[in-house]
């Protein structure tokens, strides 16, 4: 029971950060019905970023929790940056064409971010130094650690915030107007543009916020580790029901927890034949069982084919 009990909470925060990126891919999907696929690079760039930060700092004698919320905030606005630029460079101009024109593009940057991020930070994988206090906090017959409960925490307040700006503010306003109708919401004197940057600046936020949690939390940071999280994420807004917020973190904390548990007891359940590096099978086999018996995701609603 005690073992359960870890891998629950294992899941549950490795959940928590498959949210934090799916967010990013739901929002954009559901203003413009791009998949982009270069978000998780977005994630291993904030990473990085905050690691160059970290280190900068790491003899400063400032504590711990400042020099994370310092590195927290140059990824942000360094991912922030990039993607308005991706937005801006790649994706715009291909606005009107085929959808398989940005599909394309999208793989392309994935691409082109981690041999940037390979020039520019190397190709070995790099230490992330502990920043927060490292005693565990017992539950029951497992623990928990203060960088777990904090990617815990930061997932639930980022869904109550985002919540309330779709739904309560201006910009939240022009989001829903612009995925209804960028046409007729220009119209209505909505700028479409500035509302698709904004939704790829918040996207990008939310990516370096997770790719500093992941780095945290595994403590080491490279270049290619963006691809595995952002195809998971992908997963998790696909299993949730892409386009939807809540959707996105359902789907997150759901396959985060089908894969812990997974790797808990996958040798068990195959007689030692598969082990726990084998657990990403589970969480594809959930997606293929939503897909096939919900394929509009868990939380989504099915929309009718336009003509």
């Amino acid at each position: 029971m005690d073992i359960f009990l870890q891998q629950i909470i294992n899941g549950l925060v490795l959940g928590s950060m498959y949210a934090l990126v799916a967010l990013g891919y739901t929002m954009v999907y559901g203003i413009i019905g791009l998949i982009n696929f270069a978000h998780g690079e977005v994630l291993m760039v904030g990473a990085l970023s905050s690691w160059t930060v970290v280190t900068l700092l790491a003899e400063s004698g400032l504590p711990g929790w400042l020099i994370m919320l310092l590195s927290l905030i140059c990824a942000i606005v360094i991912c922030a940056a990039l993607n308005f630029t991706i937005e801006k460079a790649a994706y715009r101009p291909l606005r009107n064409a085929p959808r398989l024109a940005p599909l394309i593009t999208a793989m392309g940057m994935s691409l082109l971010l981690q041999t940037l991020a390979m020039i520019i930070w190397k190709p070995n994988p790099k230490p992330y130094p502990l920043l927060l206090p490292t005693d565990p906090i017992p539950i029951g017959g497992a623990v928990i650690s203060v960088t777990q409960c904090l990617i815990l925490g930061v997932t639930v307040s980022v869904l109550a915030a985002l919540m309330y700006l779709v739904n309560k503010t201006k910009l939240g306003r022009a989001m829903r107007a612009t995925a209804e109708n960028p046409r007729v919401a220009a119209l209505m004197g909505v700028r479409p543009d500035v509302v698709i940057s904004a939704t790829f600046i918040i996207g990008a936020a939310l990516a370096a916020v997770a790719g500093v949690m992941w780095a945290a939390n595994y403590g080491t940071v490279q270049h290619s580790m963006g691809f595995l999280p952002g195809l998971k994420a992908f997963t998790a807004a696909v299993l949730g029901g892409i386009g939807n917020l809540a959707g996105a973190v359902v789907g997150g904390v759901l396959l985060g927890l089908v894969e812990a548990i997974g790797a808990g007891y996958l040798g068990e359940l195959t007689g030692g034949v598969l082990g726990s590096h084998y657990a990403d099978i589970f969480a594809f086999v959930a997606l293929i069982l939503v897909l096939t018996l919900r394929p509009q995701g868990l939380l989504g609603e099915r929309v009718a084919d336009r003509a």
